[in-house]
């Protein structure tokens, strides 16, 4: 959810990236490419057998990968790195330099998009550490004083001026004012303050001055709790297993097993090397991260940026997709929906007046109105003697007439008499949004679908204009077409439980859960992992990084905040939905190809481990069999690689 009143960041998911690439391994997999590059030229000095430039290649760009595969061995785990080393080795035997490169270089290339997911939430966490202000007002006795906010303690009176942002959780105890808590709850519009009203830390104040007495600080306060959430669960997430790593075991098992078989029943050596060379992982240990490459590379032409192979491996595998609501399903901004001009007024008059009365105004309900008027071309007459009344409205002399918008606190009921005339402006937005924000400081009537500004001119009710969160385009396709492939859909919002069902009935969502605070978004995506769920989540706020980093996978939207896309796994960079549906089916579509391709090795293995372990397969024929197999499994991965246009 974006905070309401502040522009959102401009996503661009490479920045910071080049600072976090270890500059050995860039330079070690330029070598290698440059190496493949140089043996598929023909460069093999100083004979094909023993090519010095793919022997350097190899010893260069293979250290890691037997560092790595040597610590599991170690640890008598089974993995990729083994099972692509088997097959690295296996490919120099028969002198498949250009294989045994190419494969070399995937596996480095495929480390360094894993390195680039490592602390990635640090800075965006220190980021979201820093919004709260270092140094606040304390009221003592008449005075006041700057005191660090780590000294406040609860009890103590704090001072928030207008524009300021609220350091701790507490009560109001003197002025009034609307601030914007969107980062901790998400409700889209402003909430009215006054005396006896509980706010939030990370809130903004948006108008008049306040008066707190605190009641929790640091990180007993709602912030500190979601700086916490976010810390422990970015610590105690554990590294997702990478389905090559599980399928590494059975491949280097079976090569494994397979020689030494064949060789306590025959004690032939060539019949055993034969075995080993016809066993080797090269189809898979190639074919995967190329699979996985080609698919981050075509969900990057789709609009997503996936920021290591392992996430993609884990979307591939979600069965239910929950959704954070504002900014995620909707906009996140109000925007006029209807106009319900009473008798002898005219919607397009009702609009103009109000519009020109809120020209002054830095409410995000009266921006939207003045916003809507001028993008229908209407002349908005200046306005003289503006006033803004908190939690109730705006009062402004228009063309010599005195007009007032906002709650009924500040407008009186129409006559019993009158009857306002619908003039509907998206129905569709109507029906999706059927809840008025509580508290938003310029509106409170139920119009049963959207929030509420009435209007007077010369002390006469005029009309209604309503507003919505208008729902994104593509939510719509996107919870449609997730849920034909078989996804469940759930809804997880800090928005009131009406609002939030409504859009959910709109949409199809299976579930909603409203009126969550972050602490408790998280907690439900833990009770849903634990009861054997396996999620993607969804959102773009503050209050959605904590649930972000715990999901089995977080995916944050490009509007979003910063601490939600670094909390996150995957950032569609278009906020459009749409996107979504493309990366969840690459995923899926790299997970098959994945599959046949280890099915496809497997099936090889056994029929020509079995044909030289019985001396009808030699070390040629071996190699034969496995260069032709490796070659169609690479080939099918490469299905993968996107050309001009990108398959959605």
């Amino acid at each position: 959810m974006s905070t309401t009143g502040e522009p959102p960041a401009a996503v661009a998911p490479q920045s910071g990236l080049w600072r976090r690439i270890d500059r050995l391994d860039l330079a070690r997999t330029a070598l290698v490419a440059a190496c493949v590059i140089a043996v598929a030229g023909g460069f093999v000095w100083p004979s094909a057998k023993l090519p010095l430039v793919a022997l350097t290649g190899l010893v260069v760009g293979c250290w890691p990968i037997l560092v790595e595969a040597w610590e599991d061995l170690r640890r008598r785990r089974m993995s990729m790195e083994l099972s692509m080393l088997i097959a690295i080795v296996a490919a120099a035997a028969i002198g498949e330099w250009v294989t045994a490169l190419v494969i070399t270089a995937f596996v480095l290339a495929a480390e360094i998009l894993e390195d680039l997911s490592l602390n990635r939430g640090q800075d965006a966490l220190t980021d979201l550490m820093a919004f709260l202000p270092e140094q606040v007002r304390l009221r003592v006795g008449e005075e006041t004083r700057m005191v660090a906010l780590a000294e406040v303690r609860p009890g103590q009176i704090v001072v928030v001026a207008p524009g300021g942002r609220v350091p701790v959780d507490g009560r109001v105890v003197a002025g009034r004012s609307s601030v914007d808590q969107s980062r901790i709850t998400g409700e889209p519009l402003p909430v009215d303050l006054a005396l006896g009203s509980d706010v939030y830390a990370g809130s903004i104040n948006q108008t008049g001055a306040i008066e707190l007495r605190a009641e929790r600080v640091g990180q007993d306060s709602s912030y500190g709790r979601i700086v916490e959430a976010v810390r422990e669960a970015q610590s105690s997430q554990p590294p997702a297993q990478r389905l090559a790593d599980r399928l590494a075991a059975w491949l280097v098992g079976l090569a494994l097993v397979g020689a030494a078989l064949t060789y306590l029943l025959t004690r032939d050596l060539t019949a055993t090397i034969a075995v080993v060379v016809v066993a080797g992982a090269c189809g898979i240990a190639a074919g995967t991260p190329l699979a996985v490459l080609a698919a981050i590379a075509r969900i990057a032409r789709a609009g997503a940026f996936v920021k290591d192979g392992a996430h993609l491996e884990a979307l591939s595998g979600v069965d239910t997709v929950v959704f954070d609501k504002t900014g995620t399903l909707t906009s996140g901004r109000p925007t006029v929906v209807a106009l319900r001009p009473a008798d002898g007024w005219s919607g397009e008059e009702l609009l103009a007046l109000a519009a020109a009365a809120e020209s002054y105004s830095e409410h995000p309900l009266g921006r939207a109105i003045v916003a809507h008027a001028r993008g229908l071309g209407l002349p908005l007459d200046p306005c003289r003697g503006f006033s803004y009344q908190p939690g109730r409205g705006v009062t402004a002399e228009v063309a010599g007439r005195m007009v007032a918008a906002g709650t009924r606190a500040l407008v009186d009921d129409p006559p019993a008499s009158g009857d306002e005339q619908a003039a509907e402006v998206d129905g569709r937005v109507m029906a999706a949004m059927p809840a008025p924000a509580t508290g938003s400081p310029a509106a409170d009537d139920d119009q049963g679908a959207a929030t509420a500004v009435r209007v007077s001119v010369d002390g006469a009710y005029a009309g209604t204009i309503l507003l919505a969160d208008t729902i994104r385009d593509s939510a719509r396709r996107a919870v449609a077409e997730l849920r034909r492939r078989g996804l469940r859909t759930l809804m997880l919002t800090g928005d009131q439980s009406a609002t939030a069902r409504a859009v959910a009935s709109q949409l199809g969502i299976d579930e909603v859960r409203a009126g969550l605070l972050p602490d408790e978004k998280m907690a439900a995506i833990e009770a849903e992992r634990a009861a054997g769920r396996r999620l993607a989540m969804v959102g773009d706020g503050v209050n959605d990084a904590p649930a972000l980093a715990r999901a089995d996978v977080g995916i944050a939207m490009g509007s979003g905040v910063d601490i939600a896309r670094e909390s996150a796994d995957i950032v569609l960079i278009s906020s459009d939905l749409d996107d979504l549906v493309t990366t969840v089916q690459v995923a899926r579509r790299a997970r098959r190809i994945v599959m046949f391709n280890f099915c496809g090795t497997i099936a090889v293995d056994l029929v020509g481990m079995v044909l030289a372990a019985v001396g009808l397969l030699g070390p040629v024929g071996a190699a034969l069999v496995h260069v032709g197999s490796e070659t169609a499994f690479i080939l099918n991965s490469a299905r993968l690689i996107p050309g001009r246009g990108v398959r959605r």
